[in-house]
């Protein structure tokens, strides 16, 4: 637990460092623990001689400042990463586009959740319909439930960038949230219209 909170310090320290202009820019570059010192294995077992080093995996990907310290999105942009579509063959990936617009009245900048960038990574399913139901409206999100690891938090925090990072998420004014979604109820009215016309 100590080793943690030193190595936690250390970020920190580094952190402030750098947003003050004071830390040589080799410095601020990623960091990676070796496996047997990262606190979240045993060192004992013999898997960690086994399994490759993350300095060595994440090194050359698109730099970030938190979490695993790999911007994976852009990585994958970038032609960095390669991540397979499948583990079953013949499985169809659909990519969609849309954006959707959350906390369009809350305390907080409203949320543009981003379709396309989560499903390059994954299939609908793996969201719809048991974390999020996919009907405008139909989730009550929170923040409270989210840090409990729940919606969002199922994926951010684990896997995906950390909860910490709040601009992310929060990332458009409310201005722009709905016009957003005033263009898009335009957009499906006037379809829905083109589709009674015929």
């Amino acid at each position: 637990m100590v080793k943690r909170q030193v190595g936690l310090l250390r970020v920190w320290v580094v952190a402030v460092l750098v947003a003050a202009g004071s830390m040589p820019s080799a410095w601020a570059q990623q960091r990676w623990l070796p496996i047997a010192e990262d606190g979240l294995r045993d060192p004992a077992s013999p898997a960690v001689r086994l399994l490759q080093p993350p300095e060595e995996a994440l090194s050359k990907l698109e730099p970030d400042t938190a979490g695993n310290q790999v911007r994976w999105v852009k990585a994958l942009d970038k032609g960095q990463i390669e991540p397979r579509s499948s583990i079953l063959p013949g499985t169809e990936v659909e990519v969609y586009d849309g954006d959707v617009y959350l906390n369009l009245r809350g305390g907080m900048p409203p949320v543009r959740f981003p379709h396309r960038e989560h499903t390059l990574w994954l299939a609908c399913s793996n969201c719809h319909d048991e974390i999020f139901k996919k009907e405008p409206g139909s989730n009550k999100l929170s923040m409270f439930v989210i840090l409990q690891g729940e919606q969002c938090g199922v994926c951010h925090g684990a896997v995906a960038f950390p909860l910490t990072e709040c601009s992310r998420c929060h990332n458009t004014t409310r201005e722009e949230a709905l016009a957003a979604v005033e263009r898009q109820q335009a957009e499906r009215a006037a379809a829905k219209a083109k589709g009674a016309a015929r």
